[in-house]
């Protein structure tokens, strides 16, 4: 296929990421050392047979009174059973947005095409990490695309309806059926036709 006359085949596949706003914080070894302490449930009397420091010694580093010898750094890895880099990498800060959308049977927004027609999904919601949406496949053959499509990120298709072929570029074409899916890399050339009687519908979930 020519690189030429290339369709519109999906909706618009930048899926933006949330901007960092948060200032990072310098870290703190004994606060961070306290938090695997606690993390694996252990007293400080505890983690000192562990690791084999005295149980002052450990209560000093984690009150950031003395800073540890990497002789000391070795100790509290082993006997924490963690690497050395897990001491200073600051735990993840899981935060709720809260955020949510319901899409009503028929309410999503639809996007037609000469292949497919697609309804979008969640659209209320902005700076989504996925996309979902929901097509009828009209396309009958191979030859009814211009191109392979392909696009950033990687896709999950399942199919809800019908049975299709799926096109991709790396692999032989393979038939799907109703409850059949496919996850794939979405920059590798891909397409669907219809085989069922009836127009195939599928619901596809685009991530960057």
């Amino acid at each position: 296929m020519s690189n030429e006359n290339k369709q519109d085949i999906y909706p618009s596949m930048s899926v933006a990421k949330e901007q960092e706003t948060s200032k990072i914080e310098p870290l703190k070894l004994g606060k961070r050392l306290k938090e695997i302490r606690m993390a694996h449930g252990l007293t400080l009397e505890e983690a000192s047979k562990k690791t084999g420091l005295a149980r002052s010694t450990l209560s000093k580093i984690e009150n950031e009174q003395i800073s540890p010898t990497f002789q000391a750094m070795q100790k509290l890895a082993n006997g924490l059973d963690v690497d050395i880099p897990q001491l200073f990498a600051p735990p993840k800060q899981i935060k709720a947005t809260g955020r949510r959308d319901i899409t009503r049977v028929g309410e999503g927004k639809p996007h037609p095409t000469s292949t497919y027609e697609h309804e979008l999904l969640a659209t209320q919601l902005t700076h989504k990490k996925m996309m979902p949406f929901k097509s009828r496949v009209r396309a009958r053959f191979f030859e009814d695309y211009s191109d392979w499509i392909r696009h950033d990120g990687e896709e999950f298709l399942l199919v809800l309806s019908g049975e299709i072929t799926f096109y991709s570029e790396f692999y032989e074409p393979v038939n799907l059926t109703e409850g059949d899916s496919v996850y794939y890399d979405a920059n590798m050339g891909h397409m669907l036709v219809s085989l069922s009687q009836e127009d195939a519908h599928v619901l596809w979930v685009t991530a960057s």
